[in-house]
């Protein structure tokens, strides 16, 4: 190793060969050294990977502030231990991992450091078995654990993993577990003995029926809740020939999907549905794909062709962990991916429809109520205005979604949907989380029902812009070169932009601000005392606007969310235009986005992405 190590160094790398085990990336930490690449080393030493609400995500790679054995092993140690103290007659963990480089490690150390925390550990994959993370929250809720911990990076490019953490009501963490938890960490970062001695440990715990894997007991249950709280179209649904393809995007979806076509939807692979061959089978590599995420464009490519080959109309995908869920289908104008918006009113039209055959002493008892994240559509809202149901926004996240669904269940409401734009569903009969195999099962049924009237999705879709109102988006993205320059360009809007004694702009470019909402700050024009109708998180980014083009027609906003990533080096731009008609609807959104890039984002380090 280097003689040259500089003093500031000395100690991390010092600290870091000292506590970790793992000859990859000890070696790492070592080579780096030898070629005395300073500025990497400081890179990954100097801080640690930051533990939040989405629990852990990075590129896996030594150090301190990157996904790798070590930093699982301590972020497990401080989560078992404030656990401990939330349930201490309660120790039970659910543990489950995906097909990524190093998900079986990682899920394993963190299964072993439980174990040696006292912990009766549920551990969902055994040999080389896989799950989808839905399993993991929906184990939670069977066994009614105290904590659930998923190793997945979800649709991150290929070289990233992540920890995703549930809490005993079967939901991801909010404040203030967090910061708790992150608190807990850095007081039990030393590893503790025994906790690299993964074999040893879970078989020793086996023996003593401590460690119980059970993916195969959890995965019938499933399959079986699966089957009793969507299945109401089976005997409609068309048989003998092929009329829809799927694609699990190299990931792990298909094993359960094909379960669930076979043994409750009476579909079989080659015969009603075929499956994209080139991503059948779980691959790390995700060879076929430049981004492993269904809304990245491309994505669907090579599911389409196969459609188009055979004369369907339908393709459906769900992300590679197969929490999300996407859809194409061909109209006649071509096919037409639908966006996350468009696939959430939807689901919100059917759950609807379905919710008024209940009895009606039912629907006395229970109200609907519906949920969606604040960055997504706000044709619900509307619909939920004109039918006479309950809506809420939330804040971004099925932390948040799930966590209200179980407060509005408890005070007697039926809430059988939420959802975010970002291609994420949630019914809550399986578990409180996105769930991209149960919105196959929903949608599969959604879309036989709609054909066998004569109508196609499209004119679903049409019909509620006549009845609701016309919303059309423009969403997408900036890449952020350094983290620094999100909080910037945030400084830049709330102190510079913004007019000296005000606390808002009140134009932007053409446009005339009607609302404005900082959920940074916590400060929102139309509410009583300022005071937001959402959390407030000072350590993350969000402004909310609702605004009028100068010189717009009656009727005519655009609302727009500006948010910081908070797995990604993005900087988030999510508009919704409303307008009397569709192309004005979606002329005025991209204006918006013109508007904003002009007078906001055009800065060095922001780089445009759709």
């Amino acid at each position: 190793m280097s003689s040259n190590i500089p003093e500031n160094l000395k100690q991390p790398i010092s600290l870091w060969l000292a506590q970790d085990r793992n000859e990859k990336t000890c070696k790492e930490i070592a080579e780096l050294c030898d070629a005395e690449n300073w500025s990497e080393l400081h890179e990954r030493l100097n801080s640690r990977l930051q533990f939040g609400t989405a629990g852990l995500r990075a590129r896996m790679e030594a150090g301190f502030s990157r996904m790798n054995t070590l930093v699982v092993i301590q972020a497990t140690q401080g989560l078992a231990q404030y656990i401990k103290k939330q349930f201490p007659d309660h120790l039970v963990a659910v543990v489950g991992h995906d097909h990524r480089f190093n998900s079986m490690d990682f899920a394993k150390a963190t299964a072993t450091v439980l174990l040696k925390a006292g912990f009766e550990v549920h551990y969902l994959n055994q040999g080389d078995s896989y799950v989808h993370t839905p399993m993991v929250p929906f184990t939670v809720d069977r066994v009614k654990a105290s904590v659930g911990v998923m190793i997945t990076a979800s649709h991150n490019p290929k070289l990233d993993n992540g920890y995703k953490v549930y809490y005993a009501n079967g939901c991801q963490i909010i404040p203030p577990h967090d910061s708790a938890i992150a608190r807990s960490i850095e007081s039990n970062l030393e590893p503790g003995n025994g906790v690299w001695d993964w074999d040893q440990t879970m078989q020793q715990a086996a023996d003593e029926g401590k460690l119980i894997y059970g993916r195969d007991k959890m995965l019938e249950q499933y399959i079986s809740c699966v089957k009793d709280s969507f299945v109401t179209e089976l005997d409609s649904l068309p048989k003998g020939k092929p009329w829809f393809v799927y694609t699990p995007m190299h990931g792990v979806g298909y094993q359960v999907f094909d379960q669930i076509a076979s043994k409750i939807l009476q579909l079989e692979v080659n015969r009603d549905f075929l499956v994209v061959s080139e991503q059948l089978n779980p691959d790390p590599e995700f060879p076929t794909v430049q981004f492993p995420n269904p809304e990245e464009k491309g994505a669907l490519d090579l599911a389409i062709k196969l459609a188009e080959n055979h004369g369907i109309k339908l393709v459906i995908a769900s992300d590679p962990d197969a929490d999300r869920f996407s859809v194409a289908f061909k109209g006649p104008h071509g096919w037409q991916q639908l966006s996350g918006n468009d696939i959430g009113f939807l689901f919100a039209y059917y759950e609807l429809q379905k919710y008024r055959g209940f009895d009606a002493e039912y629907q006395k008892s229970h109200p609907l109520a519906m949920l969606n994240s604040t960055v997504s559509s706000q044709m619900i809202n509307s619909m939920a205005a004109l039918e006479g149901f309950h809506h809420e926004d939330t804040l971004t996240g099925f932390k948040w979604i799930g966590n209200r669904a179980l407060e509005l269940e408890a005070r007697g409401y039926y809430v059988p949907f939420g959802f975010e734009e970002a291609i994420g569903y949630m019914f809550p009969a399986t578990e409180h989380d996105k769930d991209g195999i149960s919105a196959a099962v929903v949608f599969l049924q959604a879309y036989h029902s709609w054909i066998s009237q004569g109508k196609s999705p499209l004119d679903i879709l049409d019909e509620a812009s006549a009845k609701y109102g016309v919303f059309r988006e423009y969403n997408g993205y900036y890449l952020v070169d350094e983290p620094s320059l999100t909080n910037k360009t945030f400084a830049y809007i709330r102190e510079d932009y913004t007019p000296k004694g005000e606390n808002y702009p009140r134009t932007i470019g053409d446009l005339q601000v009607k609302t404005f909402r900082d959920l940074t700050t916590g400060y929102q024009s139309d509410t009583p005392n300022n005071i937001p109708n959402l959390h407030v998180d000072p350590s993350s980014q969000m402004i909310t606007i609702v605004a009028q083009p100068k010189g717009g027609g009656s009727g005519e906003h655009v609302r727009f969310t500006l948010r910081g990533s908070g797995t990604e080096p993005k900087l988030k731009v999510y508009i919704e235009a409303g307008a009397q008609s569709d192309p004005r609807a979606r002329e005025l959104a991209r204006q918006t986005w013109d508007i904003l890039r002009e007078e906001w984002f055009n800065r060095p380090g922001l780089t445009t992405k759709f």
